[in-house]
């Protein structure tokens, strides 16, 4: 199935075509612990959780496009437990640690196949990942920004709805209880007016610097001085970043990896230390004289993209995230295009661990 053709069916028939998937025969063969899903296995729970989803108070005054999401993110929310799940031999409990995370990874690839906008799937994407956190918020540290985070993460009115009717397409004792500490996941977000939106900070600085604190403050306005603006470049090869570049950002010099190799003849495969190096010091030399440059990488993971913001930002710079994702078989077309085209098994398996960016991350975010 397409996308083109996914939005035109029915629930129902969404539901069967699922059902003939690798990753949901998958979860049908995968057994959970009794205690917190006595009907069984994943399969079995997530059909629950489809039907608990039409059952909500809520679920009429959704749009389409809310409606399919929520859909979507009930069919993958437990998707990667399968490949997760382990016996623990002290306890002798079932359990699938980090289940999320490797979920969000399996829905943006079946996703991506499918052509899915990449707006619409990074939101299924995403409540994927924190489908599991409302549930948990009487336990976390700092329950308020627990919200606040997640509204910039995710859509707070859906991951409510959403681990609302997880909740309830199980058997199990605990569901009172569960729904008593999303109703408070709910009215803290409401009261904090984080439900319906993202926390309103008061400037793209405040929300960045809130969330790189160690014991951030919501009401701090720090001030701002940028000593430049750093553009971050962020895709695929072949995605079309040199040309994103010549074409918005063609007065700004470039710190370039693919450059970089070039001059000192060091092969993508080979040791990429002195690469790293020799980019990390030209950054570091705009940075001091503050001139607005762009940094063009891959950078489509979030580990690696975090050490070089963290590098822009002890220079004070602003610092704007540029992810580009084309449909796969026209990235694949550019590719071959390039002078140097990168390996196609390479660029998949770059594709299965990338993370576009978050507002977490950076003062602004473009998706092109």
């Amino acid at each position: 199935m397409n996308w083109n053709k996914l939005t035109k069916s029915g629930h129902e028939e969404i539901i069967v075509w699922a059902e003939t998937q690798p990753w949901a025969k998958a979860m049908a063969d995968c057994k959970q612990d009794a205690q917190w899903h006595a009907e069984g296995d994943v399969w079995t729970h997530t059909k629950m959780v489809c039907d608990q989803l039409t059952q909500l108070e809520e679920w009429n005054s959704l749009d389409e496009a809310d409606q399919r999401t929520l859909l979507l993110t009930a069919l993958f929310h437990d998707a990667a437990k399968p490949l997760t799940t382990i016996l623990d031999p002290e306890t002798g409990q079932i359990r699938s640690p980090k289940h999320a995370v490797r979920g969000e990874h399996l829905v943006r690839g079946v996703l991506r196949n499918m052509e899915c906008p990449l707006g619409e799937r990074e939101r299924v994407c995403e409540l994927v990942r924190y489908h599991g956190r409302p549930v948990f918020l009487t336990e976390r540290d700092n329950p308020v920004g627990e919200v606040v985070r997640m509204s910039w993460l995710t859509d707070n009115r859906l991951l409510y709805l959403f681990a609302l009717a997880d909740a309830r397409g199980r058997h199990t004792d605990s569901t009172c209880r569960s729904e008593d500490n999303l109703h408070c996941y709910k009215m803290l977000a409401v009261e904090n007016q984080c439900f319906y939106a993202r926390y309103p900070f008061a400037t793209d600085h405040a929300r960045l610097e809130y969330f790189r604190q160690a014991e951030p403050n919501l009401r701090y306005v720090p001030h701002e001085n940028f000593s430049c603006t750093v553009t971050m470049m962020c895709g695929l090869p072949g995605s079309g970043k040199d040309t994103w570049l010549a074409k918005h950002r063609p007065e700004l010099p470039v710190v370039s990896l693919d450059n970089i190799r070039t001059e000192m003849r060091v092969e993508p495969t080979d040791d990429q230390g002195k690469v790293i190096q020799v980019a990390t010091e030209r950054c570091r030399q705009h940075l001091r004289d503050g001139i607005s440059f762009a940094f063009n990488a891959t950078n489509v993971v979030r580990q690696t993209r975090t050490r070089w913001t963290g590098l822009f930002s002890d220079y004070n710079a602003q610092i704007v995230l540029v992810y580009l994702e084309p449909p796969m078989h026209l990235l694949l077309k550019q590719n071959r295009e390039r002078s140097k085209s990168v390996p196609e098994s390479v660029i998949k398996r770059l594709a299965a661990k990338a993370e576009p960016p978050s507002l977490l991350e950076g003062h602004r975010v473009v998706f092109g």
